[in-house]
């Protein structure tokens, strides 16, 4: 298994576990590697500590190639705002009813009681989106890359 230190365009920290190097470079040439923040695809890899061989059985492998741009160290604060935005991303995911592509009708429905109220997520365009907060019913636009919508570790 290799466990590699990615960061994306946006400074996006994460770890990314590969069967090889061979099966990083393939997932990564074919535009599969994105951050699971924001979905970014512009991804580098950051430098990571080599692995000591200290029993002296065999000579140590030589370090990867640091990426092209070396990406600036996250902040203190960066980090924190991730960490939290994440948290936030769990609760929500955790604690609401995915109606998909019918956000829009399921919001109306309980607005006008004819639905029982419940903590809702799903899709709408803008239009339907200020179409719902024009008619006075309170929407929050969440936006998550795809591979947030599943399993959140």
């Amino acid at each position: 298994m290799k466990v590699l230190n990615l960061c994306c365009a946006q400074d996006h920290r994460f770890e990314g576990w590969f069967g090889s190097e061979a099966d990083f470079q393939s997932q990564f040439d074919g535009g599969l590697v994105e951050c699971p923040l924001c979905g970014d695809k512009t991804v580098a890899r950051l430098p990571s500590a080599p692995r000591l061989n200290v029993s002296g059985a065999r000579e140590p492998k030589a370090a990867a190639p640091a990426p092209a741009e070396p990406a600036l160290p996250a902040t203190p604060e960066a980090i924190t705002m991730q960490a939290m935005w994440l948290k936030a991303v769990q609760h929500v995911m955790a604690n609401t009813d995915d109606v998909g592509e019918r956000f829009a009708e399921e919001a109306r429905r309980m607005h006008y009681g004819e639905a029982e109220e419940r903590a809702i997520r799903g899709r709408a365009s803008r239009e339907d989106a200020q179409a719902l907060a024009d008619e006075g019913i309170d929407v929050m636009p969440l936006p998550l890359p795809a591979a947030a919508k599943g399993r959140l570790q």
